[in-house]
């Protein structure tokens, strides 16, 4: 997004707004991200650096929500089978 301009995009969460940008710059610097994008202007990283942290971004959230819900009482894995195969016994495909 250009420098100035105001997202149409609404938060979800106004208040994990700091936090997320705080989480794209330690994932820009994980992934060895040129370091101009620390004045907040990110027009000289190709699209292709920045679809790259968006990406890890997401699969790191997705791994947190998971791992929330595995430890959560009847989260995944609640089931025996679930626990032995890694399938819930609605995706075991050896049950008929």
């Amino acid at each position: 997004m250009a420098r100035g301009r105001k997202s149409r995009n609404q938060k979800l969460v106004p208040q994990a707004a700091q936090a997320m940008d705080r989480f794209k710059y330690e994932v820009a610097s994980e992934l060895g991200i040129n370091s101009e994008y620390e004045s907040g202007y990110w027009g000289n990283i190709s699209s292709r650096e920045c679809g790259s942290v968006g990406g890890h971004m997401v699969r790191r959230m997705i791994a947190a929500a998971e791992q929330s819900l595995i430890n959560q009482q009847g989260g995944f894995g609640s089931e025996p089978d679930a626990q032995q195969t890694g399938f819930t016994s609605a995706q075991n495909p050896n049950e008929q």
